[in-house]
């Protein structure tokens, strides 16, 4: 009888496959994330009329009314995060909150629809600039413009992330990534 370690039969083959495919894939997307711009501005226009930004400009409504803001999503709504309200913006802005943290155990794509309805409805609206923000600008509230992209212009992950960087730096945290890898497998099977 030959040797075998114990754990031969532990991981059957394709699984080992399956994973090398996954970390292979995450590793790729993070490659294209360093690439390119390394600086942010408190706000950047992505797409036209939407914008990316941090907390400080959220919490400026000065800031907000020189871009002409007419909504704003908060992807970090919440006691611990981001305070925002309606009644902070009072009626000139809609506000949509996503109570979201920004780790890569939290399941953000439970507001990967909600949240690109929004922006495409707001978007719909004349004369509307819509700004998403979270903390920083970079992970939670970046994500959630990566699946609006992916959701409602059919763009792959790779081509929302790119679309994206061209006009800010992004780096959604690593399960932020794995959630947009599976939303970007389940639009590209559905005809």
């Amino acid at each position: 009888m030959k040797w075998a370690p114990a754990t031969a039969n532990l991981f059957p083959e394709h699984l080992i496959t399956s994973l090398f495919w996954q970390l292979s894939v995450t590793l790729d997307l993070v490659k294209v994330l360093y690439g390119g711009k390394r600086f942010g501005n408190h706000a950047d226009e992505v797409w036209p009329s939407l914008f990316i930004g941090d907390m400080s400009v959220a919490n400026d409504r000065y800031s907000l009314w020189k871009l002409g803001i007419t909504h704003v999503l908060n992807a970090a709504h919440g006691r611990m995060h981001c305070q925002g309200s309606h009644d902070f913006y009072g009626s000139t802005v809609d506000y949509y909150g996503v109570p979201a943290d920004d780790s890569p155990t939290f399941d953000l794509s439970r507001y990967f629809f909600p949240s690109a309805d929004y922006i495409k409805d707001a978007l719909n609206t004349p004369g509307a600039q819509v700004f998403v923000h979270c903390a920083v600008g970079v992970s939670r509230s970046a994500s959630l413009v990566l699946a609006y992209l992916m959701i409602h212009h059919h763009y792959t992950l790779l081509e929302a992330i790119n679309e994206v960087k061209e006009h800010r730096w992004i780096f959604p945290n690593r399960g932020f990534l794995k959630q947009l890898r599976a939303l970007d497998m389940k639009l590209r099977k559905t005809p």
